[in-house]
Order: structure tokens, then C-alpha cells, then sequence
């Protein structure tokens, strides 16, 4: 069985498993306080175009926003997001769980928009029952989207512009930032996050690594004090130079990107071969992420040899996620081409 069902599916990279075997026994002083996570954050701070960045080294991506969110929103602030967003969907509720109402948006692609972000902050605030509702604490996006669809960098730039103007954070979750910034319709860098976005995470568990996301935190009024809340939310991993490590191998010689290009281009194969025999997708990504919709006799039938990650049904016919990753093989992707 072949599957293209997510993008964390193998180990981490034979870079990474080598780097975690020659310093087994290497002694360090733990939380993220040792040599190896300090070498990231500055690779990290390099690649971001900047010095200033507080960075910290977390397990996964629903700890993250978790903790993030927790962090920055009052007790009777929300976060303001995409109906598809991660938070609302695939987090079984952690969000509400920590005592934050996730506030959405109805999207047909996936992304928000600046226009909407406003529309939503505003109503809060031309609500005569002010007090008696939930207020926008903090807008949390993805990029790129669950969908697999990407921001240009004028979008997320006039969506900072209102959250600046509202006086609340722009928080970018990067689980696959890196498939995100690869996209060959992306005209955007890491630096360019780092400048746009209050917060964000560098993803290393869908791009790469065994485990990890590298949070930063651009705006500094949302440091003080972070470490007590990743501790009191089980984030502190005592063998923290077990993710540093990981991010040192991934931002040493561009590897990060180069596997990101490469789930990128073995998806693009699969894109393109759908497009050409007929197949009607649901969105146009151009990342590792291909919705797709096609029959359910059809998917049966593919499903003998591969899998492939379902998401709904509509009628005679289902809506089927493609996801490539950081290790697909081109020869899975040209078997999974011929059948289709």
C-alpha cells in the first residue's frame, strides 16, 4: 500500500536521525536551554532576516496554538478564523477547552480576507450588546490554508494592517509553512512572515523532522512571560535540544526548503496529470495538497493500492485530499499517475 493520505506519515529525514544518533550521549542543559537550540534560533533569526525574534522550540502543532492562543487572548477574548482553519476543525476543541470561543468565518477557498477580518471585528463593536459577547482577541490564519491555497503577501499585508488597527495580534500558523512559501504561485519569503505576522511557527513535524515546530514570536509585547505558559501547558520538553537539533539540521544548507520543493514538484506531477485526464479539483493549490473530486467506484478502485485520505461525499461522488511530502518517491507518484 502506497499512501498519499498526509504529509507525516515517515520518520524524519536521515539528516535529522544521524544528527539524533552522534549526540545521544552528549550531556545538555534541558528546556530548550543548550547549544543545539541556540544554533537553531540564530539559523532560524538568519533565514528570517532578523535579530530580534524570540523562538522557542515546541512538540506539535496543536500544543502550539494551544499555547500560543492561551497565552495572548483575555478570559473573555476569542480568536477570529477560517471555518476550515485547524483550530475549529482538527483540534477536538482545544481551544474552547483552555476557555477561548474560536470565532469564524465563512470562507469558499480557505483564506481569509482583509475585508472580512474587518467586517467581523466591526460587528463586534457596532453590537449595542457589547459586553455581552465574546470580543475578537487575536486573527489566526494558516499558511497555507487547510485547503492547500496560499496568501500573496499584499493580502496578509493589508490583514496585518487591520489587526494593527485593532490593536490585535496576527497569528500565522506555519504547519507547512515551507510547502506554503515553495509554491511556485508564493511571492513571499520567511523574512516576509517575520515582518508581517505578530506570531508564528516555522512546522518541522509535516516538513522534515521526527517532531517539532519552531514557534517565534516577532512582536515582543507577547514575550514576557511565555516560558510559565508553555510550562502550565505540558510544552516544555525537558530534552529540548531534541528539537533544536532537528531545526539545526533542517536550516543548515537550505535542506528546510529543498524537501519543501520537493513535495511541491512530486505534487505539481499529480496536479497537472488530474487536470489532463479530466478530473475536477475542488481548489487550484499549488502545494503538497490536492483536493480532488472523483467517484466513489473510482476510489475503491484506487484504494486497493493506495491510500488516499477521504473527506466528504457529495452525491455519486467524494471529495478526495492528495498530499505529497518531504519523502514521496517519484517512482509512488508515477504509479499513483498511471492509475488515475
Amino acid at each position: 500500500m502506497i499512501s498519499f493520505s498526509c504529509d507525516y506519515l515517515e520518520g524524519a529525514h536521515p539528516r535529522i536521525l544521524e544528527r539524533l544518533f552522534l549526540s545521544n550521549m552528549e550531556q545538555h542543559r534541558g528546556y530548550g536551554q543548550d547549544r543545539h537550540c541556540e544554533h537553531a534560533r540564530q539559523l532560524i533569526s538568519k533565514a528570517c532576516g532578523r535579530d530580534d525574534l524570540d523562538i522557542h522550540f515546541m512538540v506539535g502543532g496543536t500544543q502550539t496554538n494551544m499555547t500560543v492562543i492561551s497565552s495572548v487572548l483575555r478570559p473573555y477574548q476569542g480568536v477570529v478564523c477560517a471555518q476550515t482553519a485547524h483550530i475549529n476543525v482538527h483540534e477536538t476543541g482545544a481551544i474552547e477547552h483552555s476557555g477561548h470561543k474560536v470565532m469564524t468565518i465563512n470562507t469558499a477557498d480557505g483564506l481569509l480576507s482583509a475585508e472580512q477580518v474587518r467586517d467581523k471585528i466591526a460587528s463586534h463593536y457596532a453590537d449595542p450588546n457589547i459586553e455581552h459577547t465574546v470580543q475578537p482577541g487575536m486573527v489566526y490564519l494558516s499558511m497555507p490554508s487547510e485547503l492547500g491555497t496560499i496568501y500573496t503577501k499584499q493580502q496578509l499585508t493589508d490583514i496585518a494592517q487591520v489587526c494593527k488597527e485593532n490593536s490585535v495580534p496576527l497569528y500565522i500558523d506555519g504547519a507547512r509553512l515551507g510547502y506554503g512559501l515553495c509554491s511556485d504561485l508564493s511571492d513571499m519569503t520567511l523574512a516576509d512572515i517575520a515582518r508581517i505576522a505578530d506570531i508564528f511557527y516555522i512546522g518541522g513535524t509535516k516538513q522534515g523532522a521526527l517532531m517539532g515546530e519552531a514557534l517565534v514570536i516577532a512582536n515582543k509585547a507577547y514575550s514576557k512571560d511565555f516560558r510559565y505558559n508553555i510550562k502550565q501547558n505540558g510544552g516544555l520538553l525537558a530534552k529540548g535540544r531534541l528539537l533544536g537539533l532537528q531545526f539545526e539540521a533542517l536550516f543548515e544548507d537550505e535542506l528546510y526548503w529543498q524537501l519543501s520543493v520537493h513535495a511541491n514538484h512530486e505534487a505539481k506531477r499529480i496536479h497537472d496529470a488530474l487536470v489532463s485526464k479530466g478530473y475536477e479539483l475542488y481548489t487550484d493549490a499549488h502545494t503538497n495538497q490536492i483536493l480532488v473530486y472523483m467517484s466513489a467506484d473510482k476510489l475503491e478502485t484506487l484504494s486497493s493500492d493506495f491510500s488516499l485520505d477521504f473527506w466528504w461525499r457529495e452525491d455519486d461522488r467524494v471529495l478526495v485530499r492528495i498530499c505529497t511530502s518531504w519523502a514521496t518517491k517519484s517512482e509512488n507518484t508515477d504509479r499513483l499517475i498511471a492509475a488515475l
